[in-house]
């Protein structure tokens, strides 16, 4: 009985143990996630497909539109509408990253996204959304000099200074898209892989993971109240301040003006940090991830799809601008 006992303990210890650690590796080795999505109602699939790429459509023609406009008329070669440009091209890199792999998925009624795609979803989208936020944010500091101190803002919103507010945004997002998406490379991940949503989210990869996640999750919140908060704060700042410069003006004339040149920027970022916080207190409040990725849609593509319209409606230079553009010479 003893021998059987230890050749039992042996083949325990050097077989079984070994094979079920192995099996825990594989595990590890994830080949490809499942993106539900809008794949589970597959009556309306055809619907779903011709809105999503008409939008996108909508999305980059209109983008592209507002940066060739600039871009062809020396008049709007000012700071604004420099930051105003560089918005444009992330909004169509920022739609670019998630709705093509979508439509590709509808068209072949496939879910699959591989495991290097999904990682590389995930950091484009954070880099761009993160851009977003930080140009919203450079946008309304170039408002706050030009109302609240105009005398001095041609020295101030200089080239040298616009080129570093657009290189510092541009590293601090990809730092950022870095650090969360290197976190990620360090999870494992269980056999449950379908993630209930479009594009590989952040918050969606985390909480699939069955190894700890405490970190990542403190990372993300962290992250999440200094790089939005903090920008939040400096735009509220920005338009208190330019408020109370216009309500010094003493003609109505002189304040439909000031404000008429912030307008347009105003909607934007109401547009995008509305929808942005209306999505995360939603889904955080309803614990449901399909209406989770619904709700997504208004600041992943609606927002982006809108933002030219708002500028080129609300904003006289740049429909003179997109005429120049389209008959030639004024």
């Amino acid at each position: 009985m003893h021998i059987s006992e230890v050749i039992y303990f042996l083949y325990l210890t050097y077989f079984t143990y070994p094979v079920d650690y192995m099996e825990l590796e594989n595990d590890t080795q994830i080949s490809e996630f499942l993106l539900l999505g809008f794949l589970e109602e597959p009556e309306l699939q055809p619907f779903i497909f011709g809105l999503f790429l008409c939008m996108y459509l909508v999305t980059i023609l209109g983008n592209l539109l507002i940066i060739l406009a600039i871009s062809s008329d020396s008049h709007l070669h000012t700071p604004m509408y420099f930051f105003l440009a560089n918005l444009s091209f992330v909004d169509i890199c920022f739609t670019s990253t998630t709705i093509p792999k979508m439509l590709v998925n509808i068209q072949t009624q496939r879910k699959a996204i591989t495991y290097e795609s999904c990682i590389m979803q995930m950091f484009f989208f954070i880099l761009f959304a993160g851009l977003d936020n930080f140009l919203l944010t450079v946008m309304a500091y170039d408002r706050f000099v030009a109302i609240c101190h105009p005398l001095h803002y041609t020295a101030t919103m200089n080239p040298g200074l616009c080129s570093l507010l657009l290189l510092v945004s541009w590293i601090m997002s990809a730092l950022h898209s870095l650090l969360q998406t290197l976190m990620v490379l360090q999870l494992s991940f269980c056999t449950v892989l379908e993630i209930p949503h479009f594009f590989c989210e952040l918050r969606q990869m985390i909480q699939l993971a069955c190894s700890d996640t405490f970190l990542n999750n403190m990372v993300m919140y962290f992250a999440a109240l200094l790089l939005g908060g903090a920008p939040l704060a400096g735009i509220t700042y920005s338009y208190a301040k330019i408020v109370s410069s216009v309500c010094r003006i003493s003609s109505v004339q002189g304040k439909y003006k000031a404000f008429s040149t912030c307008a347009s920027h105003l909607s934007v970022v109401l547009l995008f940090y509305c929808t942005s916080l209306g999505v995360y207190l939603s889904s955080a409040a309803t614990q449901n991830s399909h209406s989770g990725a619904v709700a997504s849609v208004m600041y992943t593509v609606v927002t982006p799809m809108l933002n030219p319209f708002v500028y080129s409606l609300r904003n006289k230079d740049i429909k003179e601008a997109i005429n120049v553009f389209f008959r030639g010479k004024p």
